[in-house]
């Protein structure tokens, strides 16, 4: 356990590093459709509204130019993807930054399973406070427990990811870190 605490846990900080990679992260999430039309698209406007000379107003050849109310957009959003790829290595990289910053504080609790007697909030409840967390709580497991799931869910500030399913959004969300032993291992395998 010593060893792997030292490969996983004994990195330093490195904001940049963090920092590009929640970015990516929250661009993987945009769903980018926002739409809007240009004068070309907005249905209407093929007449001209009034003749070219001798009405004193100003010259107009659409009722959809983007000057006018109902017209179109100049340079309208399009949907489109946010996402671009960010080397593997520096997503790990990033990940190993934030566990070693939240082991330096002395935020990172290490249990042996995840397992209650029921899967009752009141035992979630009480397996959160044997353990000496509170508030924003991320629990890693080493592989999916519905009855522990059931437990936990229902409490507020608390997450529970699988271990190969951790990002650094989640990481960066939450305040204390708990951890199955077996994850510990799993997040080893995957970032070293």
């Amino acid at each position: 356990m010593a060893e792997l605490a030292d490969k996983i846990f004994n990195e330093e900080m490195n904001a940049p590093v963090v920092h590009e990679t929640l970015r990516w992260f929250l661009a993987q999430q945009r769903s980018g459709t926002h739409s809007a039309k240009t004068r070309s698209e907005v249905h209407g406007g093929g007449v001209k509204p009034w003749k070219q000379k001798g009405t004193g107003r100003a010259r107009a050849g659409s009722t959809r130019s983007p000057l006018w109310r109902k017209g179109g957009v100049i340079f309208p959003p399009k949907p489109r993807d946010y996402s671009y790829r960010l080397p593997k290595k520096v997503r790990k990289l990033a990940v190993r930054v934030v566990l070693s910053q939240r082991w330096g504080e002395s935020r990172v609790k290490i249990v042996d399973s995840f397992s209650l007697p029921q899967s009752k909030t009141r035992e979630g409840m009480k397996f959160l406070k044997d353990a000496g967390v509170s508030g924003k709580v991320l629990m890693v497991a080493a592989a999916k427990a519905p009855e522990f799931d059931r437990a936990v869910r229902n409490i507020p500030g608390v997450t529970v990811v699988l271990a190969n399913s951790l990002n650094i959004f989640d990481l960066l969300q939450s305040e204390w870190l708990v951890m199955e032993k077996g994850a510990v291992d799993q997040l080893a395998a995957r970032l070293i």
